[in-house]
């Protein structure tokens, strides 16, 4: 499918009743598309589909369904937007498991092994210490991919909200705003954080969707 029919059948997903921040409606999509102007159009349908405030945020509204963001990250591919395309695959696994996001702080490098910053865009799969328990009484922690809110990476010592999309959903549901979690490289403590949102899916794109 070419980039055109991707925006296309993203933008018949948006409600015409809802807006970004800046007013901006799925009819000015539809302008964009007429002219070819793609990343703009592909832009705006990020704003619209994230709700008021656009980009990496969050509105209160229903979001929008993984067909939304799977056509999206199509186009964004076919654009060569890398950094778009990852953004809107990471979200077609929040639509269908849920939103954790956190305030993490990675330790220093003279005091960690990582001395080097964090990919920002969902690369890294660090180990996550959540409060679970080997049969034994040690720590059985649990892996999730992580994304940095609002830059490309984070530095060793640097702090950020950031967003974890577990390897198993199901391991998390015991999070809560305000519970500490502790990241991992190895045996090593590389970071902490605490958890300032979570959101469960809908019912019905939980029930429909399929593991990440």
């Amino acid at each position: 499918m070419d980039v055109t029919r991707l925006l296309e059948a993203a933008s018949l997903l948006v409600p015409e009743a809802v807006a970004t921040g800046n007013d901006i409606t799925v009819g000015d999509v539809w302008d964009l598309l007429v002219r070819d102007e793609w990343d703009i159009a592909l832009s705006l349908l990020e704003e619209l589909g994230e709700g008021e405030g656009g980009g990496e945020g969050e509105g209160d509204r229903r979001p929008l369904p993984p067909a939304f963001w799977e056509s999206l990250a199509g186009a964004a591919e076919q654009l060569y937007m890398e950094r778009s395309a990852a953004w809107c695959h990471w979200r077609v696994y929040e639509t269908r498991h849920g939103v954790i996001r956190a305030d993490l702080t990675l330790r220093p490098a003279a005091e960690s092994r990582r001395t080097t910053p964090v990919p920002g865009a969902g690369v890294l799969r660090p180990v996550w210490d959540i409060g679970h328990r080997s049969p034994t009484g040690g720590p059985a922690v649990n892996v999730a991919r992580l994304w940095v809110e609002g830059r490309p990476a984070l530095e060793p010592g640097g702090r950020s909200l950031v967003r974890l999309a577990p390897l198993d959903p199901s391991q998390w549901r015991h999070l809560a705003p305000g519970r500490r979690i502790t990241m991992h490289e190895g045996r090593d403590a590389v970071g902490t954080a605490t958890v300032v949102e979570v959101r469960r899916p809908p019912v019905a794109v939980r029930e429909g969707s399929e593991g990440p």
